[in-house]
């Protein structure tokens, strides 16, 4: 593991940010400039997408693809290059390995929750190919030319699992906001693991700024975003994370760490450019998807008004003065022997 770019424990504020930007932000954030609010709900269609012989619609709004009315991240072509990149960007941070936690060879079968495109699954497929992967996914962008253990299966996570077998090792990755109970996955999963099974869970917090600005436009788009989750019911930040919440459902935290991972190159190390330059890109793609649908819809901002904030805020994070960075946490946990 890359010491290089780890939090020192006695100063990392682990799921922090999040809570300062509820308390900077008013219930009632505005967007900026003009103080304009929409009073309708965004426009939106459907389009039909084909799959494999199967059809599967997908709700377009504000220019953007989703899967659902409810779920606020995108899953348009723009979304599944955020995602692959930011698979990269993990795999950097993890000095090349496919998890925090080794995986023993001995393993059987994997899940993966919310695999996006699916090249953790792919990779760990192709790494174990005697194991069997299981990835599951609200839609369906995974390509269709991959290993013969690796299936992909939409489902939701917060409905009722019916796998028969335990799994060996579960696998969470990036999806801060998606649930609004992640207590009762947790369960789920604990249920379904063998016995000293794995779970590992990871995902990025709050952007910050080395060099803050006074009212930047970053620390306005942070107390909008926390907000408008809160509103939703859906929390960004790492309470998902927070030891309480997966002992509570059985686990014992075997680690749990956290890396603050530079956005872009102005690092001196050498090792942190790499994971930053990669961070950033994802970053900067990643600022409309995570806000467009939780502003419009849950603050009443206006998609021109959002797209202008996401601008202003990619001005700032290309800013290596600034030097801006984003922490990244790794939990793992074990169902131990009862």
């Amino acid at each position: 593991m890359a010491e290089s770019i780890e939090v020192d424990p006695h100063s990392a504020r682990l799921g922090d940010d999040a809570d300062e930007s509820q308390e900077q932000a008013a219930t009632g954030v505005q967007s900026p400039g003009s103080g304009h609010r929409s009073s309708e709900k965004s426009q939106s269609s459907t389009k039909s997408l084909s799959l494999g012989g199967s059809i599967f619609e997908q709700i377009i709004e504000n220019e953007r693809g989703y899967a659902n009315e409810s779920y606020f991240m995108p899953c348009d072509e723009q979304e599944q290059t955020r995602l692959a990149i930011t698979y990269q960007c993990f795999t950097s941070i993890l000095n090349g390995q496919l998890s925090f936690q080794s995986i023993p060879r001995s393993v059987k079968r994997l899940l993966e929750i919310g695999t996006g495109t699916g090249d953790w699954a792919i990779a760990v497929a192709e790494r174990f190919p005697n194991a069997e992967v299981i990835a599951t996914d609200i839609t369906c962008f995974q390509p269709t030319d991959v290993p013969p253990n690796v299936f992909f299966e939409i489902d939701d996570a917060q409905e009722e699992w019916t796998y028969t077998e335990p799994f060996d090792f579960i696998h969470i990755r990036g999806l801060s906001g998606a649930f609004s109970n992640w207590s009762a996955v947790y369960a789920q999963a604990y249920q379904h693991l063998q016995t000293n099974g794995i779970l590992e869970v990871a995902d990025f917090g709050t952007i910050s700024l080395g060099e803050p600005i006074v009212d930047s436009y970053l620390s306005i788009y942070n107390g909008a975003c926390t907000s408008a989750a809160e509103k939703s019911g859906d929390a960004l930040g790492f309470d998902h994370m927070k030891k309480a919440v997966i002992e509570n459902a059985g686990f014992s935290i075997a680690k749990s760490r956290t890396f603050e991972v530079p956005l872009g190159a102005w690092s001196p190390d050498p090792r942190k450019k790499v994971a930053g330059k990669m961070a950033l890109i994802a970053t900067l793609e990643g600022l409309e998807a995570t806000s467009l649908r939780l502003l419009t819809r849950h603050l009443g901002w206006k998609a021109e008004d959002v797209r202008d904030l996401c601008g202003k805020v990619q001005g700032e994070l290309m800013r290596p003065d600034l030097r801006p960075s984003i922490p990244c946490q790794f939990t793992v946990a074990r169902k131990l022997p009862i």
